[in-house]
């Protein structure tokens, strides 16, 4: 969900290019085809959305979480590299089919996966949208608390109370009224996180010590390999479910390649930058890596002047707000997309309902938040990524535009039930969840029931950690669908072409 690094569109002037007249209404439209009279923009005007989604302090953490591997700087930094660049240029790639379709992301998987087949993926997403939205506001509220207290104010339970409150009133807001509010407020969050983290960076650079980073050893493959899934799982694969819900605002002629190319630059560049200095942070103090494992963006107060602690906890919780707003409205979409007959702005109401039990819990009861953070996106970051690869082949075997109207009927070139597409899903979540461990989360205990059979160590061995299920997900998703489906959907692109509707689920 982290979600956490988002796309950025470069736009020439200072202000996103949607009209800013709708900003304060709610948003109507659904997961229903978007009209040629709605669609406008540049794949530049992505940039808001993405970028601000992404721009958070959580991605200094990711330099604790990825060294925790057991791995070098230098490991660390490629593995950190690939698997944000490579993990977003995914979303790109899905983010043209918005454009093509004018429809939700999830909606278009109607067809890959047939319209009442589309559940299942449709479920899963909701799951993961809502799970890193939950995760954007337990870690606000955390830091939020760890900030008072340094300065003094109480950081105990009123503090998260009132914290808690304010961070998902604007979550929701931004999630009920829609398309327009959001690409307004990612605007504003872009340029002041953007601001006030290069700040950070600057205030805490002396913290760093390089002989003490260089002199971390290094580990084996199956380490960098487990760092490099991590990192994917938790940039974006946490975001290709969504990846089309806001290029389906934009004209059908724009450049496929500009989406792509402006997805995977915008969404990448905040937290290879995050990501980088992080990792320079933890390397040079073990005992702040082991402090981000409790409070992954609290910990980072203890670097910082005084002075400088309100616009840290302005910076954190505005850059966390601006990817859960992205997560509420596309969890929203999402459960639509299941059948669920309710406005869209109801579903956002009901996800934040769900968000706030959830961050409830997590603050005032559970404990070890890493722990269940990294289980959380390893158990749903497996049938993502086979989702991810089934949509990804589907997308890159279509010669044509979605036929939109067909897209809502059972009875269309779609079809209804596609038992292809929800078998690889399916064999692919349980191989996957065979070739990934996570001790940290009890709950999670049954996961790595192949790493024996097939000779890679069990649960203890070397290769318990390295996250092989998603690339493994991921392979099969694709692999599967671009053979088994290749005549599926040159069948579905012979039939005649239906009149364009914007039709309504």
């Amino acid at each position: 969900m982290i979600n956490m690094a988002g796309s950025a569109r470069g736009s020439s002037a200072a202000t996103p290019e949607v009209p800013g007249s709708h900003a304060l209404q709610i948003e109507a439209n659904g997961i229903n085809v978007i009209t040629d009279a709605e669609r406008k923009g540049s794949p530049r005007s992505l940039f808001w959305p993405w970028f601000a989604a992404n721009v958070s302090v959580l991605g200094l953490s990711y330099g604790s979480f990825v060294l925790g591997f057991g791995i070098s700087f230098t490991q660390a930094l490629i593995a950190g590299l690939v698997g944000i660049v490579v993990s977003f240029l995914l979303c790109g790639f899905i983010a043209v089919a918005g454009k093509r379709g004018s429809a939700p992301t999830m909606v278009l998987g109607r067809a890959a996966f047939g319209v009442r087949g589309n559940k299942l993926p449709s479920v899963i997403s909701w799951l993961l949208t809502v799970g890193w939205e939950t995760v954007l506001i337990i870690l606000a509220t955390l830091a939020t608390a760890t900030v008072f207290e340094r300065l003094g104010w109480g950081g105990g339970t009123a503090t998260k109370v009132i914290a808690l409150i304010v961070v998902t009133a604007l979550t929701i807001f931004g999630g009920v009224m829609g398309f327009d509010l959001i690409m307004r407020m990612q605007s504003v969050i872009t340029i002041v996180t953007g601001v006030l983290t290069v700040a950070f960076i600057v205030l805490v650079a002396d913290k760093i010590h390089w002989h003490t980073v260089a002199a971390i050893p290094g580990g084996s493959a199956e380490k960098f390999i487990g760092a490099l899934v991590f990192v994917a799982t938790g940039f974006g694969l946490g975001w290709v479910n969504a990846a089309a819900d806001y290029s389906r605002y934009l004209p059908r002629r724009v450049s496929g390649r500009g989406v792509v190319g402006w997805t995977t630059l915008g969404s990448s560049v905040a937290p290879i930058v995050l990501l980088v200095f992080g990792l320079l942070l933890a390397g040079s103090s073990a005992k702040l890596s082991t402090a981000i494992a409790a409070d992954p963006i609290g910990a980072l107060t203890t670097l910082l002047p005084t002075w400088f602690l309100i616009p840290f906890v302005i910076v954190a919780v505005l850059g966390l707000v601006g990817g859960s707003v992205l997560d509420i409205y596309s969890s929203g979409l999402a459960m639509l997309t299941v059948g669920i007959k309710i406005p869209r702005y109801a579903a956002a109401l009901i996800d934040g309902v769900v968000m706030i039990l959830g961050t409830i819990y997590v603050v005032f009861i559970a404990k070890n938040f890493l722990g269940q953070f990294q289980g959380f996106l390893i158990t749903l970051g497996v049938p993502i990524a086979a989702w991810c690869g089934i949509m990804l082949a589907d997308i890159a075997l279509r010669r044509q535009d979605y036929s939109e109207p067909d897209l809502f009927n059972r009875a269309g070139r779609y079809g209804d039930v596609r038992l292809i597409p929800i078998a690889l899903i399916a064999v692919g979540t349980a191989i996957g969840w065979g070739l990934v461990t996570n001790t940290a989360a009890g709950w999670l205990s049954w996961q790595g029931y192949l790493l024996g059979p097939l000779g890679l160590g069990g649960k203890s061995g070397a290769w318990a950690f390295a996250n092989l299920g998603v690339l493994v997900a991921l392979a099969i998703g694709f692999a599967g669908a671009l053979v088994l489906d290749r005549s599926a959907v040159r069948a579905q692109e012979a039939l005649p072409a239906v009149s364009p509707a914007a039709a309504r689920a």
